[in-house]
């Protein structure tokens, strides 16, 4: 297993210390909280306030028990803050809590580092990391970061994200240049206008060769594999009165589709990107 530097522990820290609290826990409920998670009541050892409790523990402990400890708090934040580090425009919907830019951006480092240091990424993580720069629309770059962590989780659910991946691309793509799509196109006939605005081919090859031709079928498969088990996914899901018995799609269906979602995306969105560079 990799190791948290003390920068990024600190980063941790950073997200979860409130000004001596540790996010909304009460003492009690953080002793609970960390008697669950590595077997000591941090705030009955140190007798000090949950914030300082937790830094002179992570400053003492073995990285494995911090590691332990700083992943179930950020499992408990990702249950618990989702309206804190997700941009809504709903404002209502937030009741107490409501979106903080900088808390966002500590999410999103410490996501990462703990990803890294559980070494959960996947083939295609690195390509996903790079659209998630490379997107300006933050609701992309969170469709990215869901359906790679939904893989396992939820299947199903991974797959229909691997779906609106393809379809928040090609809109993106249409809208920069200034192209009205119809919110009623089907996926062929979005992707399909996508397609044509694009130069497929390298400089020295026209579009007319049929090598152009060519990739609009390999990219017209990947699409179509991503589209068909998200139409599989309803019928076949976790839902819709099945029976305790029934088993839905599983974590090797929504990699498939997670897979050709992101490889399909990439190119298009090079392709894009290079348009605007030559």
């Amino acid at each position: 297993m990799e190791t948290l530097t003390k920068i990024e522990v600190g980063t941790f820290l950073k997200l979860f210390n409130r000004g001596g609290y540790v996010l909304d826990f009460s003492t009690n409920d953080f002793d609970v909280f960390t008697m669950g998670s590595i077997g000591i009541a941090l705030c009955d050892k140190y007798k000090m306030s949950k914030g300082k409790s937790l830094s002179a523990y992570v400053n003492e402990a073995s990285e494995e028990n911090v590691i332990k400890l700083l992943k179930d708090l950020l499992d408990y934040y990702e249950e618990n803050y989702e309206k804190e580090y997700t941009q809504e425009t709903d404002e209502e919907t937030y009741g107490y809590f409501r979106y903080n830019a900088e808390y966002a951006r500590l999410y999103k480092k410490c996501r990462a580092y703990m990803d890294r240091v559980l070494n959960v990424t996947t083939p295609l993580a690195t390509n996903a990391a790079e659209l998630q720069e490379k997107f300006s629309s933050e609701y992309l770059s969170k469709q990215i970061e869901l359906m790679l962590r939904m893989q396992n989780e939820n299947p199903t659910d991974a797959i229909g994200k691997a779906k609106e991946l393809i379809e928040s691309c090609c809109k993106t793509i249409l809208d920069n240049k200034g192209v009205t799509w119809d919110k009623n196109w089907d996926m062929s006939k979005l992707t399909g206008e996508t397609l044509k605005r694009l130069n497929l081919t390298p400089k020295n090859i026209p579009d007319s060769d049929p090598v152009s031709e060519n990739i609009k079928a390999v990219l017209g498969n990947l699409r179509g594999i991503t589209t068909k088990l998200a139409e599989i996914r309803n019928p076949y899901g976790s839902g819709h009165g099945k029976s305790a018995s029934f088993t839905g799609l599983e974590t090797r269906h929504a990699k498939l589709a997670v897979g050709c979602s992101i490889t399909f995306v990439t190119f298009l969105w090079d392709t894009y990107e290079g348009g605007l560079t030559n």
